[in-house]
């Protein structure tokens, strides 16, 4: 990824976050999130009262798939989810649903992401594939400012 020519706008696609994205009605806003832009997506949504009873925030960690297809759980994708959760949080943002805890509790917990991720089945299978290096640059953590946003035509925009 480090090696690639610089463009000014990169789209990395996920499936089951792409899937997730398209099923949700048109009027509803969506987000997306990963590691790298935490405190943006945390700031702009408590910013905007989201994350309280009258405004609650759903925080989906979309997964990855087996070779057969079926869902499988993804611990870069709890961490995200996790750390996006202890932002809102610390933001001020609750309660919490005991799920969202637990995925808070799951990313406080994890001492070093770069290492918890690399050990996953993620990890291991972009290792396995030769992009170890890509494991190190999605968990830079919060460095990223950019808030994807979902418009009306279902593409995802800076925010």
């Amino acid at each position: 990824m480090r090696r690639a020519p610089f463009v000014a706008r990169l789209v990395l696609p996920s499936l089951n976050g792409a899937a997730i994205a398209a099923a949700a009605p048109p009027h509803v806003r969506v987000i997306a999130a990963c590691l790298r832009n935490i405190t943006a997506v945390g700031s702009r949504l408590t910013a905007r009262g989201y994350g309280t009873p009258a405004h609650p925030v759903a925080v989906i960690a979309a997964g990855e798939r087996w070779p057969d297809g079926s869902l499988r759980p993804a611990l870069e994708d709890l961490l995200g989810v996790g750390g996006l959760i202890s932002d809102l949080h610390a933001q001020g943002a609750g309660p919490l649903s005991a799920e969202a805890a637990a995925a808070r509790a799951a990313y406080e917990a994890a001492a070093d992401l770069t290492r918890a991720v690399a050990a996953g089945v993620s990890g291991r299978e972009l290792a396995a594939r030769g992009f170890v290096q890509d494991v190190a640059i999605a968990t830079e953590g919060d460095i990223c400012a950019a808030v994807p946003v979902r418009d009306g035509d279902g593409a995802f925009s800076p925010g």
